[in-house]
């Protein structure tokens, strides 16, 4: 049986039902259950950030996919709650279980970046690296869909996309569907263990990917140092508003470009599904 910890987002949902079409047991695993369930996946109830809703949650369990993330603004989380702590404590109960461990990680994990959410995943994967868990690795770069979503959300009343900074720093945007692929595959490969799977699609600017969702409005924008005044402003009273602020700011500015055809190239099974090809079916 396969657990799927964040099974109810985005990329979890994708794995869950590749899983069951390939006739697996799955597991989804999250804090509450979805709207929409995948038919023939079970549920189970457990929270990154209370260890001790874990151990029951992979009971049974031959693999954990570890594809949670805790930058949405909504929930009053961080990377630092969810892409470290919380994968540290699911890969300590995986590891004296037995139980194998697939973690979703980022292109360019590293302990010096300058963004949080690649430094907390690079601590993940560290103490997954060290631990007694057979596992593999999936890192992704940016999702595509909901970068293109959240363009065209902004893109109303005849308004251009909102695009934060400057808009032309380029940035490596894959399909979600491509890394649901790779992270399906690693959960059920064991011949994949002990490696890390790099998954990306195409470089293109903030500005570029605007146009894709709306080539006949200009984008509009907010300037970097006013993403890097409200990351320090609001920091008190709505703090993962301020951290996803100062995350656009530094996206603004970083190298997050990605050679994808490396991956391909090791793994030829792996998609490379077209970024302009997303955007002509509304992102979807």
């Amino acid at each position: 049986m396969i657990a799927v910890i964040g099974g109810t987002g985005r990329l979890g949902r994708l794995v869950t039902e590749r899983l069951v079409d390939q006739g697996e047991q799955v597991r989804v695993v999250a804090r509450s259950a979805p709207d929409r369930r995948v038919p023939g996946a079970h549920f189970a109830a457990a929270d990154l950030r209370d260890p001790s809703t874990l151990p029951p949650a992979l009971d049974g369990a031959d693999v954990v996919v570890a594809a949670a993330h805790g930058m949405d603004p909504g929930r009053g989380e961080s990377p630092a709650e969810i892409d470290r702590d919380g994968n540290v404590a699911l890969i300590d109960v995986a590891s004296g279980r037995g139980t194998d461990v697939v973690l979703l990680s980022v292109v360019g994990a590293a302990a010096d970046h300058p963004l949080e959410l690649f430094r907390m995943k690079w601590a993940a994967e560290q103490h997954l690296r060290a631990s007694s868990a057979s596992w593999t690795i999936v890192r992704a770069s940016a999702f595509a869909e909901m970068w293109l979503e959240l363009l065209g959300d902004s893109a109303r009343g005849g308004k251009g996309p909102q695009v934060f900074g400057a808009g032309d720093n380029p940035i490596n945007f894959v399909s979600v569907d491509d890394v649901a692929v790779a992270a399906a595959r690693a959960a059920t490969d064991r011949s994949l263990r002990g490696r890390t799977i790099e998954v990306g699609g195409e470089d293109l600017t903030l500005n570029e990917l605007a146009r894709l969702v709306r080539p006949d409005l200009p984008p509009r924008h907010v300037p970097r140092a006013a993403l890097r005044v409200l990351g320090q402003l609001a920091r008190p009273v709505r703090p993962s508003f301020a951290r996803l602020a100062r995350a656009a700011a530094t996206m603004d500015s970083t190298d997050l470009r990605f050679e994808a055809s490396t991956g391909r190239e090791a793994y030829p099974w792996l998609p490379g599904t077209s970024v302009r090809e997303l955007a002509q079916r509304g992102g979807s």
